[in-house]
């Protein structure tokens, strides 16, 4: 017998009398631990992943190192949060430190930019035996219930994860290219009216009929469900959420969105992302992946860093400041990283080549506890000395931040068990 892809079981099956019932959604052992102890269950309901693309220092942002003869000519800055120091790049995050919590100790076993990156996406080493499907397509696929018109799972600026992998094509991500015009491919192409699209559809119904009849019926069905989403979505007044004309000038600024641009420059990109994943946040989408690239600092790295800071910093912090002033914080988890550090060691091109030992990352709101670092790197940013937190054990942190059980057995479509974090171990402090 040929098992389900897909988890069917009711949520209800899942939920505990009293307390745990209210919540309505399914806990992991883990959050029920906490929850017995008293600890913070707030839990979050979306996501917005920041993706540094490239590899990020570490030491030159999250875990400086002054004194060090690794730390570079960067200086070490004070936060809001006793303690705690950031690059002096980063000014506007030192701020907003109480509501984030830094990881320090994260280490990796990839530091091949196409593998970390599947790795810190899917939390599993890339198998050409297993499609891994994406974070954003796992907390898209468990909240399914709760879908609205906009796609659960959208990917900003150029970014391209791994998609719904052996969760399904429904759970892809909805790619936006070009910010300036985020709905182009929404518009009919020319020649195109409404009456000729509904021949088109007719016509595309009845192959697709004819073809389920004869071959993969399953799969018929699921492009089935895609087209209907989209031709929902093209009319849906959800649509209202990519239109950033409705924001007042000052939260643009904020964001770090230029009101005009010099001739023969390129926009950033980054603060318009960011200030539409808030807005499609609110308007019910699960999960936005947005990228700042560049982080790939071989040559010239502090250069570099210094730049690319100066666009993360202020838009990052205005997106954790503006949901934590929404009320949406609570609800909505953020995550900053990449996939992997920089050498503490810098190159004869003034550079930092790949580093996976230690490297850092930032998650704040859906339920973690900010204002703290989690573990530590050595003196020169080269080891984990203090609570060493592997990929499996980050993935399985977010998911019980999601309320979703790391240990839950999904079957892949030839009916292959599969855990997404049964070998990671979840990180109580982030919940402390």
């Amino acid at each position: 017998m040929r098992l389900p892809t897909f988890r069917h079981a009711s949520r209800r099956e899942f939920l505990g009398a009293g307390l745990l019932g209210a919540l309505g959604l399914a806990l992991s052992p883990t959050m029920q631990a906490l929850l017995a102890a008293g600890k913070d269950t707030k839990r979050a309901k979306a996501c917005i992943l920041v993706w540094l693309n490239g590899g990020p220092s570490h030491i030159d942002t999250f875990d400086p190192k002054p004194g060090a003869d690794t730390n570079g000519p960067f200086k070490a800055i004070d936060t809001t949060v006793n303690g705690l120091k950031f690059g002096e790049h980063l000014p506007r995050l030192a701020e907003q430190a109480k509501h984030l919590a830094v990881v320090r100790s994260l280490t990796s076993k990839e530091a091949d930019h196409d593998r970390a990156n599947f790795y810190l996406h899917t939390g599993n080493l890339r198998d050409e035996t297993v499609d891994y499907p994406a974070l954003g397509a796992v907390v898209a696929h468990e909240w399914k219930d709760n879908e609205g018109d906009l796609p659960s799972f959208v990917a900003l600026n150029n970014s391209s994860p791994p998609g719904g992998g052996f969760l399904g094509l429904d759970f892809d991500p909805y790619v936006v290219g070009n910010l300036d015009a985020p709905l182009d491919n929404l518009n009919l192409p020319d020649g195109v009216d409404e009456d000729r699209l509904g021949r088109r559809i007719k016509a595309l119904a009845a192959l697709n009929d004819r073809f389920g009849q004869k071959g993969d019926l399953a799969r018929v069905n699921e492009h089935k469900k895609v087209t209907d989403k989209a031709l929902k979505l093209r009319k849906s007044p959800a649509l209202k959420a990519f239109d950033l004309t409705a924001e007042k000038p000052e939260t643009l600024r904020a964001y770090g969105i230029p009101e005009k641009v010099a001739e023969g420059e390129q926009p950033p990109t980054f603060g318009k992302s960011c200030l539409l994943a808030r807005r499609m946040i609110e308007h019910g989408v699960r999960f936005v992946e947005v990228t700042l690239d560049g982080w790939d600092t071989h040559t010239d790295n502090f250069t570099q860093v210094e730049a690319l800071c100066k666009q993360l910093d202020p838009s990052l912090a205005t997106l954790t400041a503006d949901l934590a002033t929404r009320g949406l914080l609570d609800t909505t988890l953020v995550m900053c990283m990449g996939e992997f550090g920089r050498t503490p060691t810098i190159n004869p091109q003034t550079g930092r080549d790949h580093w996976s030992e230690a490297f850092s990352m930032v998650l704040a709101g859906g339920g973690i506890k900010g204002g703290q670092a989690i573990g530590k790197s050595d003196d020169k940013g080269e080891q984990v000395k203090d609570k060493p937190v592997t990929i499996p054990d980050l993935y399985a942190s977010v998911l019980t931040a999601f309320g979703i059980d790391p240990t839950f057995t999904y079957h892949t479509p030839s009916g292959r068990p599969i855990k997404l974090a049964g070998k990671g171990n979840v990180v109580k402090e982030l919940f402390a």
